[in-house]
C-alpha cells in the first residue's frame, strides 16, 4: 500500500518560493514545490531551459548541467521546507548549506529536462537539518547525496 495514499499535500508555486528563498535569477534553481509534508518530505521541480548562463560554457557543443547546481537545487528545496514548517508569523530566516555527503551523479541533464528533486528529512535538531536528496529526470536517478541546512535569524 501506498504510504502517502491519502495524505494532504502542500504545493508552492514559485511567488511562494521567492518569499522563502533568498535566492534569485540566475541563482534560483527550483520553479516549484509540487509536494509538500511540513519538513518531513516534499519534491521541488526544475525546468532546464537551454538559455541559462551555464550552457554558455558548460558545454557549448554538448549541454549539461553542472552537477554542483543539481545539489544547489536540492538544498534550495530542502531549504524552502524548513523555511515554510517554522510557525505561523516566524521572523523569515536566512538558510545557510552546512554539509554535502555521499553525492553520486548516474546521468547528465541536458535542456528539455525537468528534474525532481525528491528530498527526505533524515534528522532535525534545533535549527539544523539534514536530508537525503534524490534527482530524478523521467523516474531515472540523475544524482543523488545528502545535504544538511541550518537558520539563522537575521
Amino acid at each position: 500500500m501506498d504510504e502517502t495514499a491519502g495524505q494532504v499535500f502542500e504545493t508552492f508555486d514559485i511567488q511562494r518560493l521567492l518569499a522563502l528563498l533568498p535566492h534569485r535569477y540566475p541563482m534560483l534553481l527550483v520553479d516549484r514545490i509540487v509536494e509538500a509534508r511540513g519538513d518531513e518530505y516534499g519534491v521541488g521541480i526544475k525546468n532546464v531551459s537551454f538559455n541559462e548562463p551555464q550552457f554558455q560554457g558548460h558545454f557549448p557543443e554538448r549541454p549539461v548541467m553542472p552537477g554542483v547546481l543539481l545539489i544547489e537545487g536540492m538544498a534550495q528545496t530542502a531549504g524552502a521546507l524548513c523555511v515554510a514548517s517554522r510557525a505561523a508569523g516566524a521572523k523569515p530566516s536566512v538558510v545557510y548549506l552546512m554539509t554535502i555527503d555521499k553525492v553520486k551523479f548516474r546521468k547528465p541533464v541536458v535542456p528539455g529536462d525537468q528534474v525532481r528533486y525528491h528530498m527526505t528529512r533524515i534528522a532535525k535538531r534545533r535549527n539544523m537539518w539534514w536530508f537525503r536528496g534524490e534527482a530524478k529526470v523521467e523516474g531515472a536517478l540523475v544524482c543523488e547525496g545528502h545535504v544538511s541546512a541550518m537558520l539563522v535569524d537575521q
